[in-house]
C-alpha cells in the first residue's frame, strides 16, 4: 500500500527523481472519466513547473490531442497489438527522456483490448511491460464501500498489476469522498472529482474533438488543472509514480532518435482540422530517416508546397467537405503531383479526400481530388472498427508485394462506385469475428487505404515510402 506524502512537495521531488516517475490511468470502462483525470494531472503538473511527457495506450488519434494541450509536449501512443514490446518500450524511453514524470493514459477499461481471454493489447499490458503502477478511475456516483472492494477486485484479477491508487470520479461532493475514504481499503483513493457538465470536452461521431490550435479555447484545460489542485493528492500521486521501479530496459533504453544527418527528401504533409490523425512514432520514424516534414492545410492553402511526396493521415473530411471542396487549387494541385508521379500515401480521411466526391449524410455529394474513382459516403453508424493486418500483394511505393504490417479501422465511411477492375493490392485480416478482405487502392505512385497503419509493425514500411520519395528528388520529378 502506498500512502500519499506528508508534507513533502512535488517541486522537491524533481530534484531527486529516479530514472522515470510513472504512472498509468486506467479504469474498468470506458466513459468514466481517464481523460478527464489524465488532463488535469498532466495541466495541474505543469503548472508546478514539472516537465511531464505523457502517453495514450492504444489506437487512438484524438486524447493525445487534448494530452498535447495539457502536458505542452507530444503525446505518443503505445499499443501492444500493432506495436510489441520492444517497440512501446523503446518509444517510451524515448518520449520520456528527461521528464519529471510520465502520465499514461489507458484505453477502454483495464483488461479490454485485442483478445476477450488474455491481455494482449490491454492498458494492463502495458502497465506490466513498463512496470508502472496504475492509478484506476471509478464513476463512483453511487457508491461508497463498493468502491474497495473494486480495488481488491483489481488486485486478485491480476496480481502483476501494481495497483497504485484509486480516483473516485463523479462524487457527491467533499462529504462523499470522505465516505469513501474511511472505508478500509487496499490502495488510497487519491481524490476525486465531482461531476463537472460544464467542464465536459467537445464529442464528435468519432470520440473527443480534437483540440486543435486554431480551434480551441485553453480555458478548459486550466479549468481541470484548477479541479486537480483542489480535489486530488498530487503529491500523493507523483510519490505513487516515483514507486515505480527502474529496469534493466529502462536504463539500457536506447537514444532518442535523430535525424540522419542528411536531408533525403522532403514530404509534404496534410494538416489542419480536417487531415489531423497522425502516429507521432511514425513521423519521428520518417524524420530520423531524413525526411524533412513540411505541413499544409487542405482547407487554407492555395496549392502543396514544393515536395517529393505526399502524405495525407486521417480526420475529419466529411465535417469540412464544403471547404475542402471549394478549394479547387488546392485539390488541382494534388491531382497534378499524382498524375506526375508524385508518391502520394493516404489513410482513411486521406482516402476520402482523393475520391471522386464526399456524401454527407444531408445527401450532399461534394467533389474531391477525384484520384480514386467512387464516392466516399458517410453512414449514420459504424461501418468498421478493430485491429487488422495487412499484407500486401504487389510492389508499391510502401515496399514489395508480401509487405506485412498491423494497423487500425475506424470509420463512418464507405466507398461506392469503385472501378470492378480497381488495382487493391492489400489483403486485410481483421483481428476477430470478420473474414479477410481486398483493399489499398493504387494508382500508380498512389496507395490509400482505410486501414490506420502503425510502422513500428515493420519498420521496413516507412524506409520503402522515404526510398520511394527520395527516388523523385534523385530524378527530379516533375513540379505539381
Amino acid at each position: 500500500m502506498v500512502s500519499p506524502m506528508d508534507d513533502n512537495s512535488v517541486s522537491a521531488l524533481a530534484d531527486s527523481r529516479p530514472a522515470i516517475p510513472r504512472i498509468v490511468i486506467g479504469a474498468l470502462e470506458s466513459g468514466a472519466g481517464k481523460t478527464t483525470v489524465t488532463v488535469a494531472i498532466a495541466a495541474a503538473l505543469r503548472a508546478r513547473g514539472l516537465r511531464v511527457a505523457i502517453f495514450k495506450c492504444g489506437p487512438d488519434y484524438l486524447d493525445p490531442m487534448w494530452h498535447r494541450r495539457a502536458a505542452g509536449v507530444t503525446s505518443h501512443n503505445l499499443d501492444g497489438w500493432m506495436m510489441g514490446r520492444g517497440a512501446v518500450r523503446a518509444t517510451f524511453a524515448r518520449a520520456a527522456s528527461g521528464c519529471d514524470i510520465a502520465i499514461i493514459e489507458g484505453m477502454m477499461g483495464l483488461f479490454d483490448g485485442a483478445a476477450p481471454d488474455s491481455d494482449e493489447g490491454t492498458t494492463a499490458e502495458i502497465a506490466k511491460w513498463l512496470n508502472a503502477p496504475v492509478l484506476v478511475t471509478v464513476d463512483a456516483s453511487g457508491m461508497v464501500r463498493t468502491i474497495a472492494a473494486i480495488a481488491d477486485g483489481v488486485c486478485h484479477f491480476d496480481p502483476a498489476i501494481r495497483l497504485g491508487g484509486l480516483v473516485a470520479n463523479r462524487i457527491g461532493g467533499r462529504g462523499h469522498l470522505d465516505l469513501m475514504r474511511a472505508v478500509p481499503c487496499a490502495v488510497p483513493i487519491v481524490g476525486g472529482f465531482p461531476a463537472d457538465p460544464d467542464g465536459s470536452f467537445p464529442e464528435r461521431h468519432l470520440g473527443l474533438a480534437g483540440a486543435l490550435d486554431d480551434s480551441f479555447d485553453n480555458s478548459i484545460i486550466e479549468r481541470w488543472a484548477a479541479q486537480a489542485e483542489q480535489w486530488l493528492d498530487l503529491d500523493g500521486i507523483v510519490k505513487i509514480a516515483r514507486s515505480a521501479p527502474t529496469p534493466e530496459w529502462l536504463s539500457s533504453a536506447p537514444a532518442p532518435r535523430s535525424a540522419s544527418g542528411r536531408r533525403r527528401c522532403r514530404l509534404g504533409v496534410a494538416l489542419d482540422e480536417a487531415i489531423h490523425f497522425y502516429y507521432e512514432d511514425n513521423l519521428s520514424r520518417l524524420r530520423s530517416l531524413g525526411a524533412e516534414l513540411d505541413f499544409f492545410s487542405p482547407i487554407r492553402d492555395s496549392r502543396i508546397p514544393d515536395v517529393d511526396g505526399l502524405i495525407l493521415g486521417g480526420g475529419y473530411p466529411e465535417v469540412y467537405a464544403e471547404r475542402l471542396s471549394s478549394n479547387r487549387s488546392m485539390l488541382e494541385s494534388i491531382r497534378n503531383f499524382a498524375r506526375s508521379g508524385g508518391p502520394v500515401y493516404a489513410e482513411c480521411g486521406g482516402l476520402m479526400y482523393l475520391t471522386d466526391a464526399i456524401r454527407t449524410l444531408d445527401g450532399r455529394r461534394w467533389p474531391m481530388a477525384a484520384l480514386i474513382t467512387g464516392d466516399a459516403v458517410m453512414a449514420d453508424r459504424i461501418q468498421a472498427l478493430g485491429y487488422v493486418e495487412v499484407v500486401t500483394d504487389a510492389e508499391s511505393i510502401i515496399g514489395p508485394a508480401g509487405t506485412r504490417f498491423r494497423g487500425h479501422q475506424f470509420r463512418y465511411s464507405t466507398l461506392e462506385g469503385a472501378r470492378p477492375d480497381a488495382d487493391l493490392i492489400y489483403q486485410v485480416s481483421p483481428r476477430w469475428f470478420s473474414p479477410p478482405f481486398a483493399e489499398g487502392y493504387r494508382s500508380g505512385n498512389l496507395l490509400a487505404s482505410y486501414v490506420h497503419a502503425h510502422w513500428a509493425s515493420n519498420p521496413a514500411v516507412a524506409a520503402a515510402l522515404m526510398e520511394s520519395c527520395a527516388l523523385r528528388r534523385d530524378i527530379g520529378g516533375g513540379k505539381p
